[in-house]
């Protein structure tokens, strides 16, 4: 069993943990501890480089985490849908859809 490494980056006062390896209940726990050490400052979660994301590690890092604290990279859908079950969004969607209904509602 591999466990998970946690790769800090720190650039313009924002601090960037990647994440490699497998993302179980016990390594979110240590993401989690790792989370609280770092207080108030801004930081991004990067999960493009696991190797295994199980479930149960959602459960885990959402306790205690506050929407909009903390922004996160790189979720597979699945995985975004379960943050978003337990209350916590990913990142905002930086573009728009190319219409909506109300456009052509409106028309």
């Amino acid at each position: 069993m591999t466990g998970l490494q946690i790769l800090r980056e720190e650039a313009a006062g924002r601090v960037t943990l990647r994440l490699e390896g497998t993302l179980d209940g016990r390594t979110a726990q240590e993401l989690r501890s790792s989370l609280q050490a770092l207080g108030q400052s801004e930081v991004v979660l990067d999960f493009a480089h696991l190797r295994e994301f199980k479930d149960s590690a959602v459960g885990v890092l959402t306790h205690g985490l506050k929407e909009g604290a903390v922004e996160m990279r790189g979720l597979a859908t699945h995985h975004e849908r379960m943050f978003r079950y337990f209350g916590v969004l990913s990142s905002p969607a930086t573009h728009r859809a190319y219409y909506t209904p109300e456009d052509i509602l409106s028309v």
